[in-house]
C-alpha cells in the first residue's frame, strides 16, 4: 500500500529526496512519516506530517529535512539536505490512519559515506 523510493548513495553533504507512493488518498490517513533503523538502533522517527499541513521533526534533522505531501499524486516526499554520514539507515515511510493503524513500506537504503 505504501512504496517507497529514492534511497542511495550520497557523498556528505548531498542531497535525496526520498517518496512514498500510497495506493490510495494520502488525505485518507491521519498522518505520514519516515522512519529509519540503523544497524543496531531502534527504528526511530524522522519526520512527520499530520494532516496535510503539521510537520514534526526529530531534533537531529531539522533544519536539514523538509517533509511534503502532493495530495494529487498521492504521494509524500522527504527531501533531505546536508547529509550526514549519521544519517545513513534504511529510511520505512509510515501511514497512520483513523483508526490508529499502523501501515509500513518497505524500507529503502540511504548511505552517506565519501
Amino acid at each position: 500500500q505504501l512504496q517507497a523510493s529514492g534511497g542511495g548513495l550520497v557523498q556528505p553533504g548531498g542531497s535525496l529526496r526520498l517518496s512514498c507512493a500510497a495506493s490510495g488518498s494520502v488525505s485518507s490517513f491521519r498522518s505520514m512519516g519516515w522512519f529509519r533503523q540503523a544497524p543496531g538502533n531502534q527504528r526511530e522517527l524522522v519526520a512527520r506530517i499530520i494532516g496535510g499541513s503539521v510537520t514534526n521533526y526529530a531534533d537531529s534533522v531539522k533544519g536539514r529535512t523538509t517533509i511534503s505531501r502532493d495530495s494529487a499524486k498521492n504521494t509524500v516526499y522527504l527531501q533531505m539536505n546536508s547529509l550526514k554520514p549519521e544519517d545513513t539507515a534504511v529510511y520505512y515511510c509510515n501511514a497512520l490512519d483513523w483508526q490508529l493503524n499502523n501501515y509500513w513500506g518497505q524500507g529503502t537504503q540511504v548511505t552517506v559515506s565519501s
